[in-house]
């Protein structure tokens, strides 16, 4: 099979060069444009594909090599462009950075390479002006096997600025497709873990979304860059399919349909979307809830999945919401499958910076100083909703907040790399853990969650 989609990763020196405006200006300027845009994001992170999905209307998804296997990338992506006029691929760190200590595995250079896609460098020139051809030349002959095809100079100073930079470059032979002033109004709010999610800003969000796309389109060549993206070769892989690893229709149970409430709102806005898509193809139907305003868990729940996200900004608020923890207590209790990853985790704790959590789990939570971020390779202590006793996943942490204790009589994970310790809970139906699995990456994950609900 062959598919041919239009595409461009957007890549970069070093973090904060300014890849996410780039990108989401790009993706939000073309579907302006009436183009359908396919959103991207090479790595675990679960913040810029929201501001992707509001620049294009579709789902961000993310491509990792680490955690879903270098074989699923082009898979993967050909399931997220399916239908697209262009695909839009922002990039992570620095163009050659990736898992540490494993060489170019989950590098954005990588992920360009398994797409067979080209590269356009953003290059932040505050600081230099004839350097660049030098910073340029390098990062494009590193890898002959990576095609940087342009580069987008950002936070230039003046116009006499931009000429030095293009008259550098004209050396370089890699070709200026854009420059963009410094602009402020383009800024987006980080805190402790990054970009402010889009949840919890709307309107200001969508405000910086727009600012991004009028700022791409006055300093880029869109031309360009669109014709750049089509000269990109056919894909030959398959598209990934989450029924392709779910029983089949005649094998399932029949009758309706179990229900999988999944929390979501200000407070826990990371997820995938192939998690829901692969629960839906397992036979549950997946109901979203805000564990901010809702009081109920959805009619019929069955089930329960808690992802990540900052329950640490809303603390109060959470546990304010009593009617709604007192249920999740009750169901926990009654054994049925509940998932709760890294803000889930805090949010069944006890308490949260002292403030009355679910209770399900005996321990309490806390902010830290502490970054806590990286790939890990973990086994599965025993038999839980997730995964069977021995089963081996890769997965990401990323969180300032600590529980004590860090792990139950029966711990979810056993972690073997880069260090050996023991995390998480595993208690009747109740698997909670700080660590982040891609589950297109863990066949067989939302399965034996589906398997595991009582039916209707």
């Amino acid at each position: 099979m062959s598919t041919r989609i239009p595409r461009l990763v957007i890549a970069a020196p070093a973090s904060g060069s300014g890849k996410t405006t780039v990108a989401t200006g790009l993706m939000r300027a073309f579907a302006d444009a009436g183009l359908a845009v396919s959103p991207h994001k090479v790595g675990p992170d679960y913040i810029d594909p929201g501001y992707h999905t509001l620049a294009t209307g579709r789902p961000g998804r993310n491509l990792d090599a680490y955690m879903c296997g270098p074989q699923r990338v082009e898979p993967l992506f050909l399931h997220g462009a399916a239908g697209c006029d262009l695909a839009v691929v922002e990039g992570v760190m620095g163009l050659y950075d990736g898992a540490g200590g494993q060489g170019e595995l989950a590098s954005t250079a990588h992920v360009a390479k398994l797409l067979r896609a080209p590269v356009v460098l953003v290059v932040d020139a505050s600081s230099q002006s004839r350097s660049v051809a030098a910073l340029v030349h390098g990062f494009a002959s590193w890898d002959p096997e990576v095609r940087v095809a342009g580069v987008i100079l950002n936070k230039v100073g003046s116009d006499r600025h931009e000429r030095l930079l293009r008259e550098a470059l004209d050396e370089s032979g890699v070709p200026v497709l854009g420059a963009l002033r410094r602009a402020p109004a383009v800024h987006t709010p980080s805190r402790h873990l990054g970009l402010v999610p889009v949840a919890e800003r709307s309107t200001q969000a969508l405000d910086a979304v727009a600012a991004q796309a009028a700022q791409v389109r006055e300093g880029c060549d869109m031309d360009a860059l669109l014709a750049l993206a089509r000269s990109a070769p056919a894909l030959t892989d398959e598209a990934w399919d989450p029924t392709a690893s779910c029983p089949p229709a005649d094998r399932q149970p029949s009758g309706p349909r179990p229900v999988v409430a999944v929390a979501g709102g200000a407070a826990f806005t990371f997820s995938y979307a192939e998690h829901a898509e692969l629960l839906t193809a397992a036979g549950a139907d997946v109901v979203t809830f805000d564990p901010l305003r809702d009081e109920k868990l959805p009619p019929g729940t069955a089930g329960l999945v808690i992802g990540g996200g900052f329950p640490e900004m809303y603390a109060p608020e959470l546990s304010a919401n009593e009617p709604l923890r007192g249920a999740v207590a009750d169901l926990a209790a009654s054994g049925a499958p509940v998932a709760a990853e890294c803000a889930g985790l805090l949010y069944l704790s006890r308490s949260l910076d002292g403030k009355p959590m679910c209770g399900v789990l005996a321990a309490q939570a806390r902010m830290s100083e502490r970054l806590t971020l990286g790939y890990r390779e973990a086994v599965a202590i025993a038999d839980n909703p997730l995964a069977a006793a021995g089963t081996r996943v890769r997965g990401h942490e990323f969180h300032r907040t600590v529980i004590e204790p860090g792990a139950g009589a029966t711990p979810a994970w056993g972690f073997t790399a880069p260090e050996r310790r023991v995390e998480g809970f595993v208690a009747g139906g109740v698997h909670a853990s700080y660590l982040h699995v891609h589950w297109a990456g863990a066949p067989g994950t939302a399965e034996r969650f589906v398997a595991g609900l009582p039916r209707p």
